[in-house]
């Protein structure tokens, strides 16, 4: 949809042609569409939308939308939207808006559904109980297949999905069956006879990026929760899975470049903030780095007497932090996927000297032809190549061993990252180049 014709039509107020457009787009490109809009304007545009569709599209936009349009809604329109929104959708809205906004919506909600969000808002942070949903489909053992579907023709309007249903028992959870598995079954067929009792499962503070990591392994469209009596109480939805992996993703990448994670989008986000979620590492890395200058200072002799080993300190540390962001990369990698634990370390470690020696081996090779045509002096070459590979041996052990120790402590593997390896790695390369060189030129320090 072009939206320049739309915000024209908005303008001259062709509102049966607006609402005939917002009817066909899908929800995630209508809040797409919208979020072009100014205040006032996206509140029209927001009224025209079908009933039946509005609740989706709010849940796809941004915080600031959001925020706006509960302002300037009506109690009746906040009630008839709040009413057909998922549970999961209306406890992420609460947690990301202010104290004064949330109240106004707990006032609106039923008492039923009040309780349940205030349930859900109480899980801790980052667990599968925040995420969860409480609308699903639960059956009965005894049920026959027929009874189950009427069921579902009943209830199901109201749950966020009916492709995997939950077969209970005292609210113990005890197997699940599909629709597939109904719509192809003999209506006298119990439930019973169908249901998998083989079930994967999460409990409520279990990690959400572990449950992303269950979706990824075993191709889930619903992930049933359990609170700590092993009842069951929610599920998590694919697209909600989806969510979280993509979160965590763009909390990795930022902490591996060094910036403290932000969930406003980019352009959401102030100028004064954006400094902030940067300076401190910045301030880190820079005065962590002096430590480098203060190594260099003490060999300022050997500068004198062998001018050239200033040029090699550029290539030697580029080198090293290059090796050390390659084997962090990927080991965190392989922490996020669960195929590397910590009690693999001596095998990576292992595994990251093999690979060192055998880059080692051709760089420093590479470097040593190119020393002894361009400067025809075999030594420097020697001194260069022994610091290549000692320099490409740590910096890989480093940034392999760095966001394992991370993880064993609890910290975010993504911390130790290419900025913090780099900025140790440069520390020891120029530490091993001129205990090298001093000892081959036989150097005082």
């Amino acid at each position: 949809m072009d939206k320049n014709i739309f915000m024209e039509l908005l303008a001259k107020r062709e509102f049966k042609a607006v609402r005939s457009i917002l009817d066909v787009m899908n929800a995630i490109d209508t809040a797409s569409l919208l979020s072009e809009l100014k205040d006032k304007e996206l509140a029209q545009a927001f009224r025209l939308i079908p009933k039946d569709k509005a609740a989706e599209v709010f849940a796809n936009m941004s915080n600031t939308m959001q925020s706006y349009l509960i302002n300037v809604f009506t109690e009746k329109e906040l009630k008839e939207l709040l009413d057909d929104m998922f549970m999961d959708d209306t406890v992420d809205l609460l947690e990301e808006l202010p104290a004064n906004v949330v109240t106004r919506i707990l006032e609106t909600v039923e008492p039923e559904k009040r309780s349940q969000i205030n349930i859900l808002l109480h899980y801790p942070d980052d667990s599968a109980g925040t995420i969860m949903t409480t609308e699903y489909v639960d059956l009965r053992r005894w049920m026959t297949v027929g009874q189950a579907l009427a069921h579902i023709r009943e209830v199901g309007i109201h749950k966020e999905t009916i492709y995997t249903c939950y077969v209970l028992e005292s609210r113990k959870l005890i197997g699940i069956v599909t629709a597939k598995d109904l719509l192809t079954a003999d209506n006298n067929t119990t439930i019973e006879e169908l249901m998998e009792t083989e079930i994967i499962s999460v409990k409520t503070s279990d990690d959400k990026e572990e449950v992303g990591r269950l979706f990824s392994k075993y191709d889930l469209l619903a992930l049933p929760v359990l609170d700590v009596s092993s009842r069951m109480v929610g599920i998590v939805t694919v697209d909600d899975a989806m969510d979280v992996v993509v979160d965590e993703a763009t909390e990795d990448i930022t902490l591996m470049a060094a910036i403290n994670p932000s969930e406003k989008p980019y352009f959401d986000t102030s100028v004064l903030q954006h400094a902030k979620n940067r300076i401190v590492w910045l301030l880190i890395l820079m005065l962590s780095a002096t430590i480098t200058g203060t190594i260099i200072t003490k060999y300022e002799n050997a500068f004198e007497a062998i001018p050239i080993l200033v040029s090699f300190i550029p290539m030697l540390m580029d080198t090293g932090g290059n090796c050390g962001s390659q084997s962090s990369t990927l080991i965190i990698r392989g922490i996020a996927l669960g195929e590397i634990e910590f009690r693999d370390i001596f095998r990576v470690m292992f595994k990251e000297f093999r690979v060192s020696l055998a880059v080692g081996a051709v760089l420093a090779l590479a470097n040593g032809i190119r020393i002894l045509l361009m400067y025809k002096n075999a030594s420097l070459a020697l001194v260069i190549a022994i610091s290549l590979v000692a320099t490409i041996i740590l910096s890989k052990l480093i940034g392999c061993i760095l966001p394992l120790l991370a993880k064993k402590v609890r910290l975010d593997p993504a911390i130790m990252a290419a900025p913090l390896i780099t900025t140790l790695v440069d520390t020891c390369s120029i530490l091993i180049y001129f205990k090298i060189a001093t000892l081959v030129f036989h150097l005082a320090v």
